[in-house]
């Protein structure tokens, strides 16, 4: 992915070369996964983990190894490491909720998120976790989201009178395909940026801004189909302490140069932004809120100003291109479906007119929530398509795994757990367990809203929303999950309203494509960037 002469990595990986293969050895003898079945390394470099980042789709690799294995297998990662993935609800139960913070993110993925997001809420472990997110939950509770549905709204209108000029604009052409999801992205930068901190970044208007610039194409590329040589040193990052490991933003590679600059960006006007606003902020925005919360802690329960800083590319990355890209996708599964769609629009209008007789002109959260069909679609859209499609995590001490489905070890025995050593590193496979047929049915791999109509039959409680890994689950469940959710159905509803949507002509160019990028992006290889064309006309 990047272009850059990659030389200076061979200096770094030789260097450390004989420390790691020593490490691995010691490893490989104290393993308690020798008896696990997995597929076969592709290579001794990069074991496994060429096979997922270099999938053409998600869960190309995944959804075979699941059938294969059933719903726990075992992987190579570089250099021989091995890894667990699991997909079973059990398991992830006790990784992601019953454990606390015993099994943290690995220094891999909390290096990656550090480059970018600083030292935020994604990043922080254990305390600091907790001081960071017990300031930050004032930001997110029921009367802040319920302030922010009109601007959901106001913004939702504003991106359907944008396709409606844009649709306009078409038809004298012949030419009605619409790439949605840059349209929803623009939208949802909109949003964050007002709901955030109270910026105006008028992406709708093409407008265009230093940070928007920046922003633009940074996850992707810097995280889709990787090099591998970097791919082989990130798994040196976890004989690195975090304090040194703050340095690799300076090596000269595209991705880490888009990282730092960023990052730096955010930093230096966030600095100012705090400076330019002394005392009691009296917005009501998500960074507003925070502040007055952080200023009536005391001591060391306080945040740092950097600390508050860095909240702001947590917000922006965390609540931008996962909102829209989950909205693209739900939009392309009713595309495909239209006569789930027809049921979409026909309750949407059915709310509409009981509002009109209560004498008001908006949906509440109420009403959004009360659609069954509409909260059926969006369920069903993300748990076909998550976003964030996995998550590694290293085991903090020696465990023991329950599962919910016993699976057959290559000695040929059928066990209902599986030991775990300090160490250990975990694939949660989201895009797995969320089309796993053992929790959600022979059907799991395909489109069926009514699973979320009917009454919940799952005997374990996984997640933050409807069984769906899609948010996480546990002490790390996002903390924004109710304003995504909000405001994704504030959008997609404002545009079925108004909007019929249809898949284009299936030709090669047109088919979009699951990439494995930091997050699932839609893509087309007729297409640069970020891709979900589809038909808009005016909703008859």
């Amino acid at each position: 992915m990047y272009p850059e002469d990659h030389s200076y990595l061979l200096v770094l990986l030789s260097l450390s070369g004989a420390f790691c293969v020593i490490y691995l050895l010691r490893a490989g003898l104290r393993s308690s996964l020798l008896d696990i079945c997995g597929p076969k390394s592709s290579s001794f470099w990069l074991g496994n983990e060429g096979d997922i980042k270099y999938q053409k789709e998600v869960g190309d690799v995944e959804f075979a190894w699941m059938k294969e294995f059933g719903s726990v297998w075992k992987t190579k990662g570089c250099m021989g490491e091995e890894r667990l993935s699991i997909a079973d609800p059990k398991a992830l139960q006790h990784v992601l909720q019953t454990s606390g913070y015993r099994y943290p993110k690995t220094a891999e993925y909390r290096g990656n998120v550090r480059m970018v997001m600083g030292d935020g809420l994604v990043w922080a472990h254990a305390a600091q976790h907790q001081r960071q997110r017990k300031v930050m939950n004032q930001s997110f509770t029921v009367a802040q989201l319920q302030s922010f549905l009109p601007l959901f709204l106001r913004h939702s209108s504003k991106l359907a009178q944008k396709l409606e000029t844009v649709i306009d604009g078409r038809e004298r052409s012949h030419e009605m395909i619409v790439n949605v999801q840059t349209w929803l992205a623009r939208a949802t930068l909109d949003v964050i940026g007002e709901a955030g901190f109270d910026y105006q970044f008028r992406s709708l208007d093409n407008v265009r801004n230093p940070l928007s610039d920046m922003y633009d194409g940074l996850v992707r590329d810097s995280t889709l189909y990787p090099h591998k040589w970097d791919v082989l040193f990130r798994s040196f990052w976890k004989f690195c302490p975090p304090s040194p490991l703050w340095f690799v933003r300076y090596l000269p590679s595209r991705g880490y140069r888009q990282f730092r600059q960023y990052q730096d960006f955010i930093r230096a006007h966030g600095h100012s932004a705090i400076k330019d606003f002394e005392g009691e902020p009296k917005g009501n925005d998500v960074l507003s809120v925070l502040r007055r919360a952080n200023h009536a802690e005391e001591g060391a329960l306080q945040l740092s100003e950097l600390e508050v800083v860095d909240q702001i590319s947590t917000i922006l990355l965390a609540g931008h291109d996962t909102s829209a890209t989950s909205m693209a996708w739900w939009l392309f599964e009713l595309s495909k479906h239209s006569e789930w769609q027809t049921r979409v629009r026909e309750e949407i209008r059915a709310a509409r007119q009981q509002v009109a007789q209560r004498g008001v002109n908006q949906f509440s959260i109420s009403d959004l929530e009360g659609m069954i069909i509409l909260q059926a679609t969006m369920k069903e859209a993300m748990r076909l398509h998550p976003i964030v499609w996995q998550l590694p995590r290293v085991a903090g001490q020696d465990d023991i795994l329950p599962l919910a489905d016993p699976i057959t070890t290559k000695s040929g025995n059928l066990v209902t757990s599986i030991p775990v050593r300090r160490g250990q590193v975990i694939d949660i496979r989201i895009s797995a367990y969320n089309r796993n047929p053992a929790i959600w049915g022979a059907d799991a791999g395909e489109w069926n809203p009514e699973r979320f109509m009917d009454s919940d039959k799952n005997t374990v409680s996984l997640g933050s929303f409807s069984n769906l890994l899609n948010f996480s689950a546990g002490v790390r469940r996002c903390i924004g999950f109710r304003f995504a959710l909000i405001e994704m159905q504030a959008m997609v509803s404002t545009l079925l309203e108004a909007f019929e949507f249809s898949l284009p002509p299936q030709i090669p160019e047109n088919m979009v494509e699951r990439k494995p990028s930091g997050i699932m992006l839609p893509m087309s290889i007729g297409h640069q960037g970020s891709w979900m064309g589809l038909h808009v006309k005016r909703a008859r």
